[in-house]
């Protein structure tokens, strides 16, 4: 008997042999497929469970329309939209435990859409021709995505691309086998903040907040972390934030690849969901450690992390401009907001006595944000750096007082 179902999805006219090939892998293995079929022109050597002319249904358009069109983008969006939706509704009624997409690049534009469609903790696969390819913008992946390269499978089955094919299977089947859920049991804290080496509150404040009966997730704020932490803050999944590195915002203002998104600051205040808030490593801009540093940062101070990560100092001018940008995101929120202003630092590196110190800069940029806020962030200044106690102890002392008031709940 099979143990779990996975929903196996492509372009059924074109790579019929391929998709085959990967049901027949996952049955092999004990598991049960439902299959679904995101063609445009031709059919599928057999019925698929979901046909393309259900996807397209399902956006709210036809085959017949997809056609009209007369442009193979705009056709693939329209089955994107289909398959989207689709995947979405069978999943919540059940009909499967994990998912498997197949395609070149158009296959892949329509898979990352799905996989988006999902929740964080189902299995998703995208089986491409164009994995790990810079032609996938950060922004376009689920948080937990997996990928595989479809090596040598541009046409046709061989040998080379059937061994990407059995892994995928294997790895969809396990996953969904093996994943643990999150538990909703306990509410929980989503929390942002860099490595140990340059931010350590975590260490003080995750075991306590525990200890109030609460889960803590602490997201690594390094591009596709901020993605996964403004996801799930969109989904209404955390009774609290306590986003204190929110050097991500900086990033995406400076053009960096490492990004969380336009969006990033924005939708636990949009849900309403109370956050206390400090601009951790707001003075730095991470770069691709392995790329020339842009013309542009020439003439700034530099932290080299390591061969993947090196992080810019932003000047006077620069800083300003981050705050402002604070001051914006944080002018959408529907909730409310206690933002922590730590006098000493806001990072490890820039503690009094470290490499990247600069007292004037800080002052600048808290004076900045200070002139900026939108009414009704209340802001608490700190006697001391972020690493230190006392910032950890001022976070709890205001979450305590917004559980006291009924504003979160344990």
């Amino acid at each position: 008997m099979s143990d779990k179902t996975i929903l196996v999805i492509g372009t059924y006219d074109t790579k019929d042999d391929e998709l085959a090939f990967l049901a027949d892998v996952i049955r092999e293995q004990g598991g049960n497929v439902v299959t679904m079929d995101v063609s445009v022109l031709g059919d599928p050597s057999s019925p698929t469970d979901y046909s393309k002319h259900d996807v397209a249904q399902e956006g709210g358009s036809s085959i017949e329309a997809a056609i009209a069109s007369g442009d193979e983008n705009k056709a693939m969006q329209i089955m994107a939209a289909g398959a989207g939706l689709l995947t979405a509704r069978l999943y919540a009624s059940g009909k499967f435990d994990g998912m498997v997409v197949l395609g070149g690049t158009m296959g892949t534009d329509l898979a990352l859409d799905v996989c988006l469609a999902l929740p964080l903790g189902v299995p998703k696969y995208i089986v491409s021709t164009v994995s790990f390819s810079p032609l996938i913008p950060a922004e376009r992946l689920a948080a937990d995505t997996q990928m595989i390269l479809w090596a040598g499978g541009l046409y046709g089955l061989n040998s080379v691309c059937k061994a990407s094919l059995s892994q995928a299977g294997g790895a969809v089947l396990g996953a969904a086998r093996a994943v643990v859920a999150p538990d909703r049991k306990k509410p929980l804290i989503g929390m942002t903040s860099l490595g140990k080496s340059a931010l350590r509150y975590m260490v003080t404040l995750k075991p306590a907040l525990e200890e109030r009966g609460f889960e803590v997730a602490v997201f690594h704020a390094t591009g596709m972390g901020g993605r996964a932490f403004e996801s799930l803050a969109a989904q209404g999944a955390f009774a609290c934030v306590f986003d204190f590195c929110t050097q991500e915002l900086g990033n995406h203002i400076h053009g960096s690849n490492i990004s969380a998104g336009a969006g990033r600051l924005t939708h636990a205040g949009l849900n309403g969901t109370p956050q206390l808030v400090a601009p951790g490593c707001y003075d730095l801009v991470d770069i691709v450690g392995w790329q020339p540093v842009p013309e542009k940062w020439a003439d700034h101070p530099k932290h080299t992390h390591n061969r993947l990560l090196t992080s810019i100092v932003m000047n006077h001018e620069e800083r300003k401009e981050i705050a402002q940008a604070h001051s914006a995101q944080l002018a959408t929120a529907a909730g409310p907001i206690a933002l922590l202003l730590p006098k000493d630092g806001l990072g490890e590196w820039d503690r009094i006595g470290a490499d990247l110190h600069d007292a004037e800069g800080l002052a600048v940029f808290l004076a900045e944000l200070k002139d900026t806020l939108p009414d009704g962030v209340a802001v608490h200044e700190v006697a001391g750096h972020i690493n230190d106690e006392i910032f950890a102890a001022t976070a709890l002392k205001i979450f305590d007082g917004w559980c006291a008031e009924g504003l979160v709940s344990a």
